[in-house]
């Protein structure tokens, strides 16, 4: 079964940028969407951003023209450049995948990453 792992969060001051990459590892054959989706305790999960395979790519309206969706197909990776991150950004981001396993299509999570942007 496919898994997905995340890296790249930490603390950053307004108006500063954070790399995060998630790397998609396991039995899988292949991967249709990925993306990342960002919670905060008490609020429902919100997109940030999702990639299809075919490279058609959604930003959440919050951090459109600040975020940028990379994916690298033949690694199975994700990556998310926040610049011009706002206090608002803060919250735990977790990247998923829509993989093919063995026999099925499933929705994989991580476990997630903490980004704190401090005003």
């Amino acid at each position: 079964q496919g898994q997905v792992q995340e890296s790249g969060g930490g603390l950053v001051r307004a108006g500063g940028s954070l790399r995060l990459s998630c790397a998609a590892s396991g039995s899988i054959v292949s991967i249709n969407l990925m993306g990342w989706y960002r919670q905060v305790p008490g609020n429902e999960r919100e997109l940030v951003a999702a990639i299809r395979a075919d490279g058609t790519i959604v930003y959440g309206d919050s951090v459109k023209g600040r975020f940028t969706l990379s994916r690298d197909n033949a690694e199975n990776t994700l990556d998310l450049q926040m610049d011009s991150l706002k206090p608002e950004d803060t919250a735990t981001y977790y990247c998923n995948a829509y993989v093919l396993g063995s026999k099925s299509w499933s929705a994989v999570w991580g476990q997630g990453t903490q980004v704190t942007v401090s005003s």
